[in-house]
């Protein structure tokens, strides 16, 4: 069984009439260290997917197996520890706290379980150094480019080492050559760390970078390698 995979995926919304089907059975495959990009136009369910892939939602119907586990199967408490453990996220959005420095904001995950110590302290500054910002670790957010801070974003989602990074359009918000500077770090993370990557776009530049792409077309998976 591959590391991730994703059986018989649906996800629909109520609607006055009837449910909205968003997800159509979705089946999906994914290796350690594998880098996959998901395009698909604006609505199609790319973030759906991300979200229940990531257990940000539940679906309809199917079920997620992430390292042997369905995490679905688990208790509120016993989930979000899976997904902090396992799971780690790059939003369009940086979501870094402006209070805070890049190198606060990047083992903020380690602190917020009460687990930051001088090993993840010394993780953080590797991790800061990797993306480029070793002489960014004392500024706040407010000081950065909208590049640098998405690179922080990065940063903090690699800390706790999961298995998993999930990338929901984290070029959306930036200009072209902040957004291509942000697509090679993320090609080349998976290689550096272990670890298996889903970035949704609809930035076919970006995907281009990725040797395995898919679309969504009306709610399933669909090879885009050979478009």
């Amino acid at each position: 069984m591959a590391e991730l995979t994703v059986s018989k995926l649906c996800k629909s919304f109520p609607t006055r009439a009837e449910p909205l089907e968003i997800l159509k059975g979705i089946d999906l495959e994914v290796e350690l260290g594998e880098r996959v990009a998901v395009l698909g136009p604006s609505g199609c369910g790319k973030s759906t997917l991300l979200h229940l892939i990531g257990t940000l939602d539940t679906p309809t119907s199917g079920s997620v197996t992430l390292g042997g586990v369905n995490p679905f199967t688990l208790s509120e408490a016993e989930l979000a520890r899976f997904r902090g453990e396992h799971v780690g996220f790059v939003f369009q959005e940086h979501h870094l706290l402006p209070q805070l420095s890049v190198l606060e904001n990047v083992v903020l995950p380690m602190v917020a379980i009460g687990s930051a110590s001088a090993d993840s302290l010394r993780r953080a500054e590797e991790l800061i150094d990797a993306v480029g910002l070793g002489g960014r670790r004392d500024h706040k957010p407010g000081e950065l480019s909208g590049g640098e801070r998405q690179r922080a974003a990065v940063a903090r989602a690699l800390l706790r080492r999961p298995k998993l990074v999930l990338a929901d359009e984290p070029t959306g918000s930036l200009d072209p050559e902040n957004a291509q500077r942000i697509g090679e770090l993320l090609v080349q993370l998976p290689a550096d760390h272990a670890t298996m990557l889903i970035v949704v776009t609809h930035s076919m530049e970006l995907a281009e970078s990725f040797p395995r792409r898919l679309r969504i077309e009306q709610g399933v998976l669909a090879s885009a390698n050979e478009q």
